[in-house]
């Protein structure tokens, strides 16, 4: 492994069944006695002890650096801590230390996780806000006392409606968090090593794989879309109460297999961007790295999703409040229940709630999401030596 955020996959990787770990003893030979070759006559319980101190006692070299020597002022029969050059120890991580990990590379890094965030997210709602105010057609009006096919009608002309008016901001946050997560990756995989990374580096990295992850996230949305187009269309194309109930029940059997693929492939785009592998090995390399841990990896994403979804209602309520209070027209037409006609002041606030959520969504979801890969990795292929060799860490050489 490089120095660089393109982590090479190691050539035989654990995770194909096998498993590294420490060396064990040598089996019993008579099964009764000690393992291996060990004297039967052992000292008795409490008469043993640890040895001197390295440097103090017959001269013995002090120990290399790693897991095998004992930190200054730990308890023998402790595990020493592990090397932490960056945002993480370099060690197995549990959830908290992976959010954390995340917020500290915000923290450590935000002049380039600000430039990156602010600037796609500026663009990005200056497209949509000029789509909404010219470019899409006005939303169907339902009328709630209509019943029968009637009704059935107005739904569907609403549904389709809807799917219109936000099909366009849905491309354009797409668009947006394909370069965001892109360039963030690569900040993510530098802080790990302790090191920093400007914007125009960042950039430089990401840019020859931007098709690839693109590539990657239309795959998987038209796979998501046809998977849910095959549980919904057979009953709304029934037009009845009956198909209703079958279009309801092909939906929440749709949404089920989309997330259980989607988490099964929530690690492609980390793979990716720092292995610099094409999109179809990707999706292997997560379906792997996520095998044996798709609860774990689901919950930690469930927590991650609450967490924005937590920080975007704390942040864009109070801007839509104001939008509406500032745009008399809205506030009007919600008041006595009419067509809701946005203007610019209702527009431009509400954007710029927009933009600060993306800043602070943004970093915490690429972080979780590449933080989670390492965390992987290091469990399955013991990564975290890599990142010690990549680290300049002392005692982690390629000969040690």
């Amino acid at each position: 492994m490089n120095d660089t955020p393109g982590w090479a996959s190691p050539g035989s990787a654990p995770s194909d069944g096998q498993e590294a770990g420490a060396p064990r003893p040598s089996a019993r030979i008579d099964g009764g006695g000690p393992a291996g070759n060990w004297s039967p006559t052992q000292p008795p319980p409490g008469q043993w002890s640890p040895p001197s101190t390295p440097g103090t006692g017959h001269g013995a070299p002090p120990p290399a650096p790693g897991w095998g020597s004992r930190p200054q002022g730990s308890a023998w029969g402790q595990q020493p801590p592990a090397a932490k050059p960056g945002v993480i120890p370099l060690r197995p991580l549990g959830v908290g230390e992976i959010l954390d990990g995340a917020v500290s590379t915000m923290r450590a890094h935000w002049r380039t996780v600000l430039g990156v965030t602010l600037t796609v997210s500026v663009i990005a709602q200056i497209a949509i806000i000029l789509v909404q105010r010219y470019l899409l057609p006005e939303p169907a009006v339902v009328d709630p006392n209509a019943t029968g096919s009637e009704a059935l009608r107005q739904a569907a002309d609403s549904m389709r409606s809807s799917v219109i008016y936000t099909a366009p901001s849905t491309l354009i946050t797409l668009i947006a968090t394909l370069f965001t997560t892109s360039m963030l990756t690569v900040v993510i995989s530098r802080s790990v090593l302790g090191r920093s990374v400007t914007l125009s580096e960042a950039w430089g990295e990401a840019r020859p794989r931007l098709l690839r992850l693109l590539g990657l996230t239309l795959l998987l949305t038209l796979m998501a879309g046809g998977i849910m187009a095959v549980g919904v269309l057979p009953g709304a194309l029934m037009g009845s109460v009956a198909g209703v109930g079958l279009a309801v029940i092909g939906f929440l059997a749709a949404l089920v297999v989309i997330i259980w693929l989607l988490v099964r492939f929530c690690l492609a785009s980390p793979a990716l961007m720092l292995e610099r592998q094409s999109i179809t090995v990707s999706m292997r390399r997560s379906a792997k790295l996520v095998r044996g841990a798709w609860w774990r990896t689901f919950g930690i994403l469930l927590l991650t999703w609450l967490l924005t979804l937590i920080v975007t209602l704390i942040i864009a309520i109070p801007f839509a409040i104001i939008a509406t209070v500032v745009d008399g027209h809205a506030l009007s037409a919600f008041l006595t229940g009419e067509s809701v006609e946005f203007g610019w002041p209702f527009l431009i606030i509400s954007g710029i709630g927009d933009v600060i959520v993306s800043a602070i969504t943004y970093p915490l979801s690429a972080g979780v999401m590449a933080l989670l890969y390492v965390d992987q990795r290091i469990r399955r292929e013991a990564l975290d030596l890599e990142l010690a060799r990549a680290a300049g860490l002392p005692g982690y050489d390629a000969g040690s």
